[in-house]
């Protein structure tokens, strides 16, 4: 009886150990980069992987805009961070993805306040259903739209400081994405629509890198797409609340922490010697060639003249707009 509860308690306690140390293989940690006189913004800074992204760069001795859509949340995090490492240099700026109107006015303020932009990292992302005001899936719209047209905004600027990079973190979801571009921006139908939505988005993530990466050729400002690992988030605070239990055994079980989520995020922001490799993606601080799809550069292309019509940065005979 007790011999037999203990020796199956001991058994699971094995398992366990094995699946949680086994599986999660973790980058060491990583020298720390020297990085005073750069200026980096990371989007949805204040939580998850993107704090600990802008938490590593502020001690690399960074300038760190936080922009996140909550300024308590916000100006903590910066707060946390200036403290943690003793680097004056890291705000918060206020920025909704959700709304094509607050990437403007953040570009805008950010263009007018802050001289130098050498870092863009594309972090926030979401799975959700819903909405924008832009009459958008609030998914599509945060993790690919709102992120596109912030990138173009503040391209210029990224320009004029070269060597400049952008890192955009996708994910291996990618492998999942349909992008339909009749509807681009429009949630899939079917069951598991929050879902496919969240794939398309990331598929979308890895199609921007390339096509922005052809798009610079001759600039030096260079970007990657990226895998952060599954990582230990508030992604799935909208999962339905039965879910959530199965869900957050798994992470606690496969995910790495958000330290570590922001190791190959970090890897393509700061390592010397990866612009060759601009356009294309990374997991796991190595390049890896994501999923056939993402590697189809009219879908790239197309993707690109369609999310520049949405965002409305070309008008709808196809010429830039004001």
């Amino acid at each position: 009886g007790m011999g037999w509860a203990l020796l199956g308690a001991g058994l699971l306690l094995a398992l366990y150990t094995l699946l949680r140390y086994g599986l999660r293989r973790a980058p060491a940690p990583r020298a720390r980069a020297e990085l005073r006189g750069i200026t980096a913004i990371v989007t949805g800074g204040s939580g998850g992987i993107g704090a600990a992204t802008a938490l590593e760069l502020a001690r690399g001795g960074a300038r760190v805009v936080l922009a996140a859509r909550s300024a308590v949340r916000g100006e903590a995090t910066a707060r946390r961070i200036r403290t943690e490492t003793g680097n004056a240099e890291v705000r918060f700026m206020q920025l909704d993805l959700a709304s094509l109107r607050s990437v403007r006015a953040f570009a805008s303020t950010f263009l007018r306040q802050e001289p130098q932009l050498h870092l863009l990292i594309n972090n926030a992302g979401v799975s959700a259903g819903g909405t924008t005001e832009d009459g958008f899936s609030l998914t599509f719209q945060v993790n690919h739209l709102g992120h596109f047209l912030l990138t173009q905004l503040l391209l210029e600027r990224l320009r004029s400081c070269a060597p400049s990079r952008v890192v955009i973190v996708a994910s291996r979801a990618h492998c999942a994405g349909r992008l339909r571009l009749h509807a681009l921006g429009h949630p899939p139908p079917g069951p598991l629509s929050t879902f496919q939505d969240y794939c398309d988005s990331k598929l979308a993530n890895v199609l921007h890198a390339r096509e922005l990466a052809t798009r610079l050729q001759d600039t030096q400002v260079t970007c990657y797409a990226v895998h952060p690992g599954f990582v230990n988030t508030e992604l799935f605070r909208h999962a339905p609340l039965w879910l959530k239990p199965l869900l957050l055994s798994l992470a606690w079980l496969f995910f790495l922490d958000a330290a570590e989520g922001a190791q190959t995020t970090l890897h393509c922001a700061t390592q010397e010697g990866l612009e060759r490799f601009s356009g294309r993606y990374f997991t796991n601080c190595r390049l890896q060639e994501p999923w056939p799809a993402a590697r189809d550069d009219r879908l790239a292309r197309a993707l690109w003249d369609a999310s520049e019509r949405l965002v409305g940065l070309v008008g709808s005979e196809g010429n830039p707009s004001p």
